[in-house]
């Protein structure tokens, strides 16, 4: 597809790869958690003929569109998909992630979810962690340079991540790939080679950039390397589509012009939305606080849903579950003129974001938990037991600050004194309201931080 022409890599020749395989015998890359070791396929054709030609292309454009913000070009994508429905061979679907945190939530899940789509459509996707890009930083987003993360970092993180995928991705279907593979290897006149395909004036022309520009914020060299490096991902891995975040658009379709400079055809973009944490107001991150992990027990995830705004509830069914849309329009037109509560929507909604993780039984049980919890002011029938050293107590007390980290229902007392100060400690039912005057303690009693979080105590020796 358009790659006569293309002029193979330095260190992509066989002669390279020989010499690489000799120095890594099993992967190029950081093992697996999973004892799943996977070398970068490249041209390797995975066949999937039954799956690509199962749905036309009509059919396969309106699943793929769905929850998308935009397409670069969609007329672009039918093209492909014919050509791959008529030769049966499967699109090269690539997505990338920097570790740049342990978790993923449902923020990375939009994305996920939707290379899932092009997985059960028979489509080969490649998801790569960025262990070389993500010690270097994206500046997407940043007013200012981010900290570049340490390779201990970003490999314990990209472990944790590789765990995760398979939550929503075919495992065997997937192949997981690292970009240090093909960045690392590279010496400087490769570098300078990669550089000269792009000038600093269309680099400059990025939002981020542009402003920091204006305001006399510095932009360091690596920054506008970072979007070099994750545009030679897609040239490496001869993406034929790669899907992001509204926030990666300039990046990817500076991506298609690398692409033709190495004579491949360029590949489609497809980005979707970016998701809104529970605060209804900034994307979701862990950093803010506002997310919903998919790894957390069910429980946590069905009462992280129901704390999301009412005006929020539409676009998470959109973009977190599989409801079909027309069942979804109902639900909007439902609570739009008045016959369906918005409580009953959001809890068929948390009920569904918990069983995709953890399955309908325990999602169930979740929602019978939230209800006796949460609607009848029942205590949960199970909780976390926290013992207190003797030694932790004065008098029998200790600073209620002290109560809540040793919990481990705060990360630190900075933490807790804020939730103190803002009444959302209780012990016994009592809310603590002076953040340092210790408060008494005994086997037995029950510790609340917001509303979803509590702790037995044990006095020990």
């Amino acid at each position: 597809m358009g790659q006569k022409g293309y002029n193979e890599p330095r260190f992509a020749t066989p002669v390279w790869t020989a010499f690489f395989a000799r120095r890594f015998p099993v992967q190029f890359s950081p093992a697996s958690p999973l004892g799943q070791r996977r070398p970068f396929r490249g041209d390797l054709a995975v066949k999937q003929p039954d799956g690509v030609r199962s749905l036309g292309v009509a059919e396969q454009m309106k699943l793929l569109l769905r929850g998308t913000a935009d397409v670069i070009a969609p007329e672009e994508l039918e093209r492909k998909l014919e050509l791959a429905r008529r030769e049966g061979r499967p699109l090269r679907v690539k997505y990338g992630a920097d570790p740049t945190a342990p978790d993923l939530h449902l923020g990375h899940s939009v994305p996920i979810r939707k290379l899932k789509q092009f997985q059960d459509l028979g489509h080969h996707v490649i998801f790569i962690i960025g262990d070389f890009t993500g010690r270097i930083g994206d500046p997407t987003g940043r007013s200012l340079t981010r900290p570049q993360l340490t390779e201990e970092q970003v490999r314990a993180n990209a472990r944790t991540y590789e765990a995760q995928l398979y939550k929503i991705l075919d495992r065997q279907k997937t192949e997981v790939v690292f970009n240090s593979s093909w960045l690392s290897p590279m010496n400087f006149a490769d570098v300078v080679r990669l550089a000269a395909k792009y000038t600093v004036a269309r680099m400059l022309e990025r939002d981020e950039f542009s402003k920091r520009m204006a305001e006399g914020r510095p932009i360091s060299i690596h920054e506008l390397m970072y979007c070099l490096a994750q545009a030679y991902d897609s040239v490496a891995v001869k993406a034929d589509l790669e899907l992001g975040g509204t926030d990666q658009k300039f990046n990817l379709v500076m991506t298609r012009d690398i692409m033709r400079e190495y004579g491949l055809e360029p590949q489609v973009v497809m980005t979707v939305p970016l998701l809104e944490g529970t605060d209804g107001q900034q994307k979701m991150s862990k950093s803010l606080g506002n997310y919903i992990g998919i790894n957390e027990p069910p429980g946590e995830i069905y009462g992280k849903t129901m704390s999301i705004p009412d005006s929020l509830i539409i676009r998470y069914f959109e973009l977190t579950t599989d409801v079909p849309l027309a069942e979804v329009r109902r639900l909007e037109a439902g609570m739009r003129d008045g016959s369906l509560n918005p409580r009953d929507a959001k809890m068929r909604l948390a009920r569904e974001v918990a069983a995709l993780y953890h399955g309908p039984a325990a999602a169930q049980a979740a929602e019978e938990e939230f209800r006796r919890v949460f609607q009848r002011g029942d205590l949960p029938g199970e909780m976390d037991e926290v013992v207190i050293a003797a030694s932790e107590l004065a008098d029998g007390r200790i600073p209620p600050a002290r109560l809540v980290t040793l919990a481990k229902l705060a990360d630190s007392n900075s933490e807790a004194r804020r939730l103190i100060q803002q009444g959302g400690v209780s012990l016994d039912g009592e809310i603590v309201k002076d953040d340092r005057a210790p408060v008494a303690v005994r086997s037995g009693q029950v510790l609340r931080v917001g509303k979803r979080r509590f702790a037995r105590i044990v006095v020990g020796n």
